[in-house]
């Protein structure tokens, strides 16, 4: 079982930036590929980004490649997502995922955190 406590959003300008950061808990974490998906009001949840369990690879949504970056801390059980660049069509409910590797994240997390709001103004 995996727990997962995602925060960082707010409001930000376009052009700004932010820090998502999720905090995983449960006994194998380190094990699970991690992974930020979000959520616009009226679509359908989508992937953004995913990590690997030792964090050697990343994967990107097209939308946000060259203005966002995964990263992990295995020590500090903590995933982050750095978003710079933005733009008001990154306005979204982010959430934190896992599952056992980057291509199960994509096609569907078996964790999910609680979300936090992003909102980009222009």
């Amino acid at each position: 079982q995996v727990q997962l406590v995602d925060t960082g959003g707010g409001m930000v300008q376009a052009g700004g930036s932010l820090r998502l950061s999720c905090a995983a808990s449960g006994p194998t974490v380190s094990t699970y590929a991690m992974g930020w998906f979000r959520q616009a009001p009226g679509k359908e949840r989508e992937f953004v980004a995913a990590i690997s369990s030792k964090g050697g690879t990343t994967r990107y949504a097209d939308s946000v490649k060259g203005r966002f970056i995964i990263s992990r801390d295995n020590a500090k059980n903590m995933v982050y997502l750095q978003m710079n660049s933005l733009k008001p069509e990154d306005t979204a409910v982010y959430y934190c995922a896992a599952a056992p590797t980057t291509t199960h994240i994509m096609g569907g997390p078996d964790y999910w955190g609680q979300g936090t709001q992003v909102t980009v103004s222009s």
